[in-house]
Formats: structure tokens, C-alpha cells, sequence
């Protein structure tokens, strides 16, 4: 469907203005018709707002160029479109040079009428978008989407926010729980304090021990100096645990004596530290299974878990892949100084049929090449990572449809061939972390790929 607007026409010759009016208006436009410049200069100057100007050069009390120059003060984002008496060589470049969005010669071709008015109106349509693109890539601690499961998730934000409950957030690697947590946190009441995160799979139990719980001075070799851990430094405030179900039985001890009794000791200290801080927890396993085997304990689950919310997957949030496809397209070329490419219908089609098994982790890192590759303002297939680029093979699936994890499972091991079975380098392409790639195969009893 073309776009329409509201368009001002400010032309004194009779026969060109009821000519630029028949074209417009039968095209669905809405007009606004003035005889002088004058007239178009008073209504700029008052609330009347425009999607698009068409003014003569030629008028009386004030000329087009005039006009541009006030609607550039007034209105910057509405472009304005010269009309000059003669297609002089010249004409075009000094209209341009002043402002404008381009330029018509009388007497006026009705085609070219059309594909200006067309393109200056999809000019400002892009530029309104950009302008909001960059504003939310400015603030990229924004949930983004509007399908009914992340609708559904913002309620429930809204709700526990309110609340000082424990939260267990729970989702695929790459999915958002970190951006979950602190939404919840700049929502509550403890959005003054201080917010903490920490990944307790990356660490050593010795090492997240004292991260957590901070450490006394001599309390092991190269203990120089007091610590305070993460639970006394998010005091009043919020601490995210994130991959908790990875920690090992004694933190699990450790952290259930602070959820229960809301004090800690410091690694090589004797003395309790009362901590008032809210414990938002996360993770990709199911811990309820983790539970029934043993590797987690029951009564720090139900700790955790007084209120779970689920992260959807991103191939399950429908159009808000192409949301997000533009506003971390914005964000990388506004990080890197580079005006915003526009994406091209291929790619937002290849997106689309993208499993993503890494989610918005994987789209972000996809899409950061993008960017860097793309050329001439605008982003082609050729820029996307080639496991991305490459159509959906037909041959590549059996007869009958796959199940959703069969179909995740036949893309990690293609992304695994292309990297001659390098699970760390597999892991990096897909946006999650090894161990999440082990699970994915042995969730179906699989053994670790090789």
C-alpha cells in the first residue's frame, strides 16, 4: 500500500495548483491549498502540522525558499519540494543545496509528480523510524515486542515488581533474563539501590564464594585486604543469580542460609552480616528435574522459585524478530558512527525462517556483522552470517515436519560442521555458552557431540 499524508500546496498559478490537487487528492492525499507564500508561512506558524510540502519559488509576499527555511525551523522533519519555472541545469543541485527534499520543473509531469511526493513521503517515514530506533538503541535496557506472550510477560513484571518476592526467570541462553531482572528491579521500590548481577557458571566455588560473600583479610593466599561480597554490596538493592542451577551443593548451603535468615559470613570470618537484598535468580535448565535427581536442593528451589516467570524463545514471539532486527541494527551503526542502514525485504525474510537457537543473543551478534558489512546504506543477504544467508533447504529436512527440537538439534550440528566440530567456537557463532550446547544434546539423552 503507498503511503498518504497531509500535504500544504503552495503554488499562485491557478492552472498548476488545481493540477497538483486533481493528482494528489485522487492518489488519497489530503490537501491544504494556499495562492501565496504568505498564506503557507502563517500556517506553518501556526499548529497546522504537514507530512510534505509543495511550494512554487515564485509567489507573492514570500517565496518558496522562504518557505523552506521556515518549515527547516518549524517543521524540520517535513521535507519540502521546490517547484521551479525552468528545468535548468542548475536547479536541481541548488535546491538541494538549500534544504530541500528534491525538486519538480514546470510544466509538471504528473509521473514524476507522483514518484517525488512517494519518495519524500517514504523519506520521512524512514527518518521517523530511525529517529525512534536510535532513541530506544540509546536505552538498550528496554524490553522490546508486542506479541501476546511478551505482553503477557509485561504484566507479570509489573506484578512481582510490586512485590519483594524471590523470582526464578527462567528461559533459553540468550532469551533476555538478564534484561528481565533488571526491568524488575528499575520497576520496584529498590530501584534506587543498587543492582548486581552475577554468572555463577562462570566461576570456581571458591571464586564465586568470595565474589558472594566477600572474604576477610588473610583469609587465603592473596587475601590482602577485607572484601565486601556481591550480597552486602547490593544491600538495598537487588542481586541477580543468574545460571544458579550450575552452583555447586555447598554454595547452594551458603545461599539458602542468606535467603532464610538474610545474613552471610565472610569467607574466613566469624561474625554474621545482616544484608537486606532482593535475590532474583536465573537459569536455563529445568530445575525441577534437577530437584528430582538430586543436583539441586528442594529447599533452596522453593526459595528461588516463590514466583516464576518464563522468557519466551524468540522463535516463538513472531513479528517482534523484526522489531528487534531494526532497533540492533540501529544500535550497532549508532555505536560504531554510522547512519542507519535500511534492511532489505531478503533479509527480514531469512530472519523470519532463522530457527535461532542462541535467540536475541545470536540475532545481536548476526546482526553486528551485518552492519559492519554492509555497504551502500543498506543491508543485503550477503551481509548476514552465511548459517544465517543460506535458504532453508528442503533436502536438507525428512518428509515428515520435525519436531521444534529436532529441527534445533539438526542446526547446531550443521553450525558444528562448519566448524570442524569446535564446540567453543559453535558455542560463539550461536550466541549461548558450551555447557548450554552439551545440554542441548543431552536433554534428548544424546551424548556430547565430539
Amino acid at each position: 500500500m503507498q503511503p498518504t499524508g497531509r500535504i500544504l500546496i503552495a503554488e499562485d498559478d491557478d492552472l498548476t495548483r488545481e493540477l497538483l490537487a486533481k493528482v494528489l487528492r485522487r492518489d488519497g492525499h489530503t490537501l491544504v491549498e494556499v495562492a501565496d507564500g504568505g498564506d503557507a508561512i502563517a500556517l506553518l506558524r501556526s499548529s497546522e502540522r504537514f507530512d510534505l510540502i509543495l511550494t512554487d519559488i515564485q509567489m507573492p509576499r514570500a517565496s518558496g525558499t522562504e518557505i523552506l527555511e521556515e518549515a527547516a525551523r518549524i517543521l524540520p522533519d517535513t521535507p519540502v519540494v521546490l517547484i521551479t519555472a525552468y528545468a535548468e541545469p542548475g536547479a536541481a543541485m541548488d535546491a538541494i543545496s538549500r534544504g530541500a527534499a528534491d525538486y519538480l520543473a514546470k510544466p509538471v509531469n504528473v509521473m514524476a509528480l507522483r514518484a517525488t511526493v512517494l519518495h519524500a513521503l517514504e523519506r520521512r517515514r524512514l527518518a521517523g523510524e530511525n529517529r525512534v530506533l536510535r532513541e530506544t538503541a540509546s536505552r538498550r535496557s528496554t524490553l522490546v515486542g508486542t506479541s501476546p506472550l511478551m505482553l503477557e510477560l509485561y504484566k507479570q513484571i509489573a506484578q512481582v515488581a510490586a512485590t519483594d518476592a524471590s523470582v526464578l526467570i527462567t528461559g533459553e541462553s540468550g532469551s533476555g533474563k538478564e534484561l528481565v531482572a533488571r526491568t524488575i528491579h528499575e520497576r520496584s521500590r529498590r530501584a534506587n539501590g543498587p543492582y548486581l548481577a552475577v554468572n555463577c557458571a562462570t566461576l570456581a566455588e571458591s571464586l564465586l564464594e568470595s565474589e558472594l560473600f566477600g572474604h576477610e583479610r588473610g583469609a587465603f593466599t592473596g587475601a590482602h585486604n577485607l572484601r565486601k561480597g556481591l550480597f552486602e554490596e547490593a544491600s538495598g538493592g537487588t542481586l541477580l543469580l543468574d545460571e544458579v542451577g550450575e552452583v555447586s551443593p555447598k554454595m547452594q548451603s551458603q545461599l539458602l542460609r542468606v535467603l532464610q535468615e538474610g545474613e552471610l559470613r565472610r569467607v574466613g570470618g566469624n561474625a554474621s552480616i545482616r544484608v537486606d537484598v532482593r535475590v532474583l535468580a536465573a537459569t536455563n535448565r529445568n530445575l525441577q528435574v534437577d530437584v528430582a535427581e538430586k543436583r539441586m536442593r528442594a529447599d533452596l528451589y522453593y526459595r528461588l522459585n516463590v514466583i516464576t516467570l518464563a522468557v519466551p524463545p524468540l522463535r516463538q514471539r513472531g513479528d517482534d524478530i523484526v522489531t528487534l532486527t531494526r532497533l540492533l541494527v540501529a544500535s550497532h551503526a549508532l555505536a560504531s558512527g554510522r547512519p542507519v542502514p535500511e534492511v532489505s525485504e531478503e533479509v527480514i525474510e531469512r530472519i523470519r525462517r532463522h530457527p535461532w537457537p542462541g535467540n536475541v543473543r545470536e540475532l545481536e551478534n548476526a546482526l553486528a556483522r551485518a552492519v559492519a558489512m554492509s555497504q551502500r546504506g543498506v543491508i543485503l543477504a550477503g551481509d548476514l552470517p552465511p548459517l544465517v544467508a543460506e535458504e532453508a533447504s528442503a533436502s536438507s529436512l525428512d518428509e515428515d515436519w520435525p519436531t521444534l527440537s529436532e529441527l534445533q538439534r539438526r542446526y547446531v550440528e550443521r553450525v558444528l560442521s562448519r566448524t570442524e566440530g569446535n564446540k567453543t567456537a559453535a558455542a560463539t557463532i550461536l550466541g549461548i555458552d558450551r555447557r548450554t550446547l552439551q545440554r542441548l544434546f543431552a536433554r534428548d539423552g544424546e551424548a556430547d557431540p565430539e
